[in-house]
């Protein structure tokens, strides 16, 4: 009797290490973009990398596809079926179609293997509204959510960027995304400066949309234009001058017509976004107090997102600002990663409201 006591409390005791372990390893860290949705699994890595699309029926509301699927039906659809972007600016434009992505994506990524509800982090931007940070909130706890945490788009960036943040030095963070950018400048493991602004990649879609309707009298979708823009985009001079074949329809006699644009066209097309980015980074830095600006004069900035990859944001960046830029070797997947570094201090958060993640490296300072 005394042995049979004796297995089952080590067999609890197994069991409950078992779940600990679980509890620990379903921690998920979310980059919410407006362009695409990046998971990240606490001892797993990134997992999940998919655009942040969905596809409803527009009658009864049924979802029928998520993510990549759902792009490819962007500009294809018939009418009953509407393929959209529930995340607009950042920020969620559609609360309820939001909801259901996320918990699709999350069972995608746990592989419907979790028993326990994970402990979710999601990215912001660096300024939203309290109504823009509940609706995230909510949206995660409604998806499956056991707690959910913020973290600022920028801090998250530069731990995954690999900044050295805690340290008593000034370092400067450009985050171009789909839906917004986020400059900051960021020491002591806390931002001293940030500006959101919602002009970022889908801008330079929409900006080549406008150029070839307005200069060859041809509309193209979206996809298109992102298409354009990865393969021959520039927002700087550029040594060669590629080319590419443009599908669209001709305004004009509404028939299928193919034109060929240039790179030096799409630098023209993206400068009105690209300058309104330029401004808000200049601003920043205009603001910024003088110790910390020698820090940035020596260490330069950093560029992180998806539009970062656009050809010559850099360069232009470094001539216009003075100081060097690079783009970070993992720029697309920087958010998410820092949400993974950031996982690990979620235990030390332990009696704080998860509101609103801020601070969480002083504990590595004081190491």
């Amino acid at each position: 009797m005394e042995e049979c006591r004796i297995k089952e409390s080590e067999r609890k005791e197994r069991s409950a290490k078992g779940a600990n372990r679980m509890f620990l390893g379903g921690d998920i860290g979310i980059d919410l973009g407006t362009a695409s949705l990046i998971i990240y699994v606490r001892g797993k890595g990134i997992v999940l990398q998919e655009p942040a699309v969905v596809a409803i029926d527009r009658d009864s509301g049924e979802l029928l596809a998520v993510g990549a699927e759902a792009w490819r039906m962007l500009g294809r659809t018939p009418g009953n079926i509407v393929a959209i972007r529930p995340l607009r600016d950042g920020v969620i434009a559609n609360y309820d179609i939001t909801e259901k992505m996320l918990k699709f994506f999350i069972e995608k990524a746990c592989r419907r293997r979790l028993f326990f509800r994970p402990r979710i982090m999601v990215c912001i931007p660096a300024v939203v509204t309290t109504v823009e940070k509940r609706a995230v909130l909510e949206a995660a706890g409604q998806a499956g959510a056991r707690s959910t945490y913020l973290i600022e788009e920028p801090m998250a960036a530069a731990l995954g960027a690999g900044l050295e943040i805690a340290e008593p030095s000034g370092n400067m963070v450009i985050d171009v995304g789909g839906g917004t950018t986020d400059v900051a400048v960021l020491s002591l493991g806390g931002i001293v400066l940030s500006e959101s602004l919602r002009v970022a990649g889908d801008n330079f879609d929409d900006a080549i949309v406008r150029y070839v309707r307005r200069n060859y009298n041809i509309l193209i979708g979206e996809r298109t234009a992102e298409e354009i823009k990865k393969t021959i985009g520039t927002v700087y001079p550029p040594a060669e001058n590629k080319e590419i074949d443009v599908r669209g329809r001709d305004m004009l006699t509404g028939l299928p017509k193919t034109i060929r644009l240039t790179s030096e066209e799409t630098l023209a097309a993206m400068s009105e976004p690209v300058q309104a980015i330029l401004q808000c980074v200049k601003e920043v830095l205009e603001r910024v107090p003088p110790e910390l600006s020698s820090d940035i004069i020596d260490k330069g900035a950093v560029l992180t997102g998806g539009g970062a990859l656009v050809q010559g944001l850099d360069t232009l960046f470094s001539q216009e600002l003075g100081i060097p830029v690079y783009v970070s070797e993992q720029a697309l997947t920087a958010v998410a990663l820092g949400t993974g570094k950031a996982l690990e201090y979620l235990d030390k958060l332990k009696g704080k409201p998860p509101l609103v993640f801020e601070a969480i490296l002083r504990a590595e300072r004081r190491r």
